[in-house]
């Protein structure tokens, strides 16, 4: 497993008398999250790794099954967990798309080769997400409209093409 894990959500309590558990997911589809066994489960400087035997989407949280955990009292031990993945786990992403850790650092020019910077992070908003750089302590904020202000990425140069104001 590579040391770049990718934290998909936590144990956020027990569900039942049989070692059951509760999971705040962070996928975008909450059941998503058990697609992803085998989980490690991380606590500090602990992990352990577990397998999902079954889950389900219960009212608003997620419940699952593990492997070995049979008893509320040791579900009850994985309280606060995080649950991390390696990255290998995720689908390959289809053309087009991108996961966000993906973008995180590729090298930013307009289409007129001025330079932006490195991207820093992603923002979700309401409207569209936003692509945020820096150069020499300048931040920009770049809406992440595919076809509109991003015209190129290219994940093996390292490098998105934007269309968008300098002085913006």
């Amino acid at each position: 497993m590579s040391e770049e894990f990718i934290s998909v959500g936590k144990v956020s309590g027990v569900f039942g008398v049989k070692g059951w558990i509760k999971v705040f997911s962070y996928t975008e589809y909450r059941e998503n999250i058990l697609a992803y066994s085998p989980w490690t489960l991380r606590k500090g400087n602990q992990t352990k790794q577990v397998v999902v035997l079954e889950g389900r989407i219960h009212s608003k949280t997620i419940v699952a099954y593990l492997k070995g955990i049979d008893s509320r009292d040791l579900a009850a031990e994985l309280n606060g967990w995080e649950i991390i993945i390696d990255p290998q786990q995720l689908p390959k992403a289809r053309k087009g798309e991108y996961y966000w850790r993906d973008l995180i650092g590729l090298k930013v020019k307009t289409t007129d080769g001025v330079d932006f910077g490195i991207v820093q992070q992603m923002l979700e908003t309401g409207a569209n997400d936003v692509v945020v750089t820096l150069l020499d302590e300048r931040e920009r904020l770049i809406p992440f409209l595919q076809g509109e202000t991003i015209i190129e990425i290219d994940l093996t140069a390292g490098t998105m093409i934007v269309d968008w104001d300098p002085d913006f």
